[in-house]
């Protein structure tokens, strides 16, 4: 890769990969903090306690993500399709800005989702599925409009996916 390659925004089809990876490690760690939780709180029922839980999943994804972008800027699928998040001058984002792109993620797709809920009320379509499919990639709408193709949150918070090195591979 050259050096300006590295300078660019990833492609949306890249993200779109990147993403549906996360979403499998994501199904991880969801499971994994709902299985802690129902532990620790001896629940029976996903319903029972369920603005809790949600709160501690909210928190739970947000340390994977915090937690993973501070390391190198990149989490394992970021590092699969050589992505990396870097501030203005190309270094890692400190952990504020870190969190605060996770919590400036999220209005999209709560909109997104508030869209889909809309859409299948109205249409009477009995199956969510689409909420869990779609809402998540109302992140990109912005992307189509910013001239670097960059997600809004990055815009605002000075952040930036870019095209990272490859690894090379060990003989």
């Amino acid at each position: 890769m050259t050096d300006a390659h590295l300078d660019q925004t990833p492609n949306r089809l890249r993200r779109f990969a990147c993403m549906m990876y996360e979403a499998v490690l994501l199904f991880g760690v969801v499971f994994l903090a709902g299985y802690l939780m129902d532990t620790l709180t001896q629940s029976k029922n996903a319903l029972e306690l369920r603005p809790a839980r949600q709160a501690w999943l909210f928190l739970a994804i947000g340390a994977y993500f915090v937690l993973c972008w501070r390391r190198r800027g990149q989490t394992l699928p970021m590092k699969t399709w050589n992505i990396r998040l870097v501030d203005r001058d190309g270094n890692t984002p400190s952990t504020p800005r870190l969190i605060l792109r996770y919590v400036l993620a999220w209005p999209l797709v709560l909109a997104g989702a508030g869209l889909v809920w809309v859409a299948a009320t109205a249409t009477g379509w009995p199956s969510m599925d689409m909420f869990i499919v779609a809402a998540p990639f109302a992140i990109f709408i912005w992307s189509w409009f910013d001239p670097d193709g960059q997600f809004l949150h990055d815009r605002i918070l000075g952040t930036r996916l870019r095209n990272a090195p490859q690894r090379k591979k060990a003989r």
